[in-house]
């Protein structure tokens, strides 16, 4: 596995790649990898001829108040990971590559950026774009793979190679769960012992949420205060729980047949996020 560290070096390598008509699959993540994290380099080596993956911890998606400081960062782990699953390149750059003295540009997705998540972490939807949008500046991939677990990212970043008519496919992969049905985050290290055995209880929440609208529910707004209720008798504090269409997250109603189900919570100090999307038909 060849590491780089510059744009410079990265960009020469992919030229010669490209020369040889190679196609080229890009996984970005911020590290303290997973077996989601991998699943995710399986899916683009299934799809691509040669993967480059990313590890960077993006200062500008953490609001003042977030974990940047205390982020897992497991570099040494995380390239034994990559390394044993055959990955082509790592992109290793630091802050200053990424963001050189100066750097006033930002990308935002509006009005998708600004519920939800956006709504509770101001200003990380532009932090996730901005990063994004640069890392495909710099590769150029023909192929990128996300995971679904963030599904409102997953959307924000196919709305902005949409609308700025990027020539990259992306993929969007199921989210991989441990074996009691949570979903696999760099974040539930941060669990204690009692909490990891409550959190699996999101996942139910969303399941329970299905599960009322498939059997005929109507009423999405009891639906969602029914589950609300579990959750805070569990010890969560829930940020939000909503029902959407999934295509574009808006408000979701009776009529609407494709649906995801989002939510996010506190867990002591730890927030959590998943999702469950479905047709109802």
């Amino acid at each position: 596995m060849i590491t780089e560290n510059t744009i410079h070096e990265l960009r020469t390598t992919l030229k010669s790649w490209r020369q040889s008509g190679t196609s080229i699959a890009l996984v970005p993540t911020m590290g303290n990898l997973h077996t989601g994290h991998l699943k995710l380099i399986e899916v683009a080596q299934q799809q691509s001829q040669r993967v480059v993956a990313s590890i960077f911890v993006n200062p500008t998606q953490f609001g003042p108040n977030e974990d940047f400081g205390s982020y897992p960062r497991t570099l040494l782990q995380d390239q034994a990971k990559l390394e044993q699953m055959g990955v082509d390149m790592l992109f290793l750059p630091d802050v200053e590559t990424m963001y050189p003295e100066g750097s006033a540009t930002v990308v935002e997705v509006k009005n998708l950026s600004d519920q939800y998540c956006g709504a509770d972490r101001p200003g990380h939807f532009a932090g996730v774009a901005t990063i994004v949008c640069k890392l495909f500046n710099i590769v150029q991939p023909d192929l990128a793979v996300f995971g679904e677990k963030d599904f409102q990212q997953l959307a924000v970043i196919r709305a902005m190679v949409a609308d700025l008519n990027m020539p990259i496919l992306i993929q969007g992969v199921a989210t991989v769960r441990e074996s009691d049905g949570l979903a696999m985050s760099s974040r539930n290290g941060y669990l204690t012992d009692e909490q990891r055995q409550i959190a699996p209880n999101l996942y139910q929440s969303l399941q329970g949420t299905c599960a009322a609208i498939k059997a005929g529910g109507t009423d999405f707004k009891e639906i969602i205060n029914e589950q609300l209720d579990k959750l805070l008798g569990y010890g969560f504090e829930p940020d939000y729980l909503v029902i959407c269409r999934s295509d574009n997250l808006t408000p979701a109603n009776i009529e609407d047949t494709d649906l995801v189900v989002l939510v996010a919570a506190k867990l002591g100090n730890t927030r959590l996020i998943d999702n469950i999307y479905f047709s109802n038909n």
